[in-house]
């Protein structure tokens, strides 16, 4: 039997801590680990600007999924126009991964965190979606009104305002 590859992987890069976001990301999410760590040797020290020996990548995985992070350097930053969503079933996934993620970052708006190494988390209930996919546009706007109000997204507070 072969096992099925990932066929897109994350590659997220970071000036010089990969090897601390990945070791921080796989202590907040289940079945994940660092697979395995690469080193930038001589030659590639040399072209890259980076320390001989220094960690290059890290490949690690998030709850079965595939990630590699690199130490690139500081000529790319990390900005909302890509982030990474984490579909929550219920309020207390929602609070642990928020408060994770959030800790020395910063918390944004609807959903919207930026963690501490500069990655946008959304941190999204899955009750969200089913809310707002009503096909009553009345509820929907409610619901929608209620999170554009929230950072961190409460389903009670959704519920009520489906509910009118």
């Amino acid at each position: 039997m072969t096992k099925n590859t990932q066929r897109i992987t994350p590659f997220l890069w970071f000036d010089d801590r990969a090897e601390e976001a990945a070791g921080f990301y796989v202590t907040i999410f289940p079945n994940s680990r660092i697979k395995g760590v690469s080193r930038y040797t001589e030659e590639a020290s040399k072209a890259a600007g980076r320390p001989k020996g220094s960690v290059m990548t890290v490949a690690f995985e998030l709850d079965g999924q595939d990630f590699t992070a690199l130490n690139g350097g500081p000529i790319f930053k990390f900005t909302e126009a890509i982030s990474l969503v984490v579909n929550c079933q219920t309020q207390a996934e929602v609070d642990h991964f928020w408060t994770t993620l959030s800790a020395g970052g910063q918390e944004v708006q609807c959903g919207w965190l930026r963690d501490k190494f500069g990655v946008s988390w959304q941190v999204v209930p899955t009750a969200l979606f089913e809310l707002m996919g009503d096909k009553d546009p009345a509820k929907s706007q409610r619901v929608m009104a209620a999170m554009l109000k929230m950072k961190k997204i409460e389903i009670e507070p959704l519920r009520r305002a489906h509910a009118g």
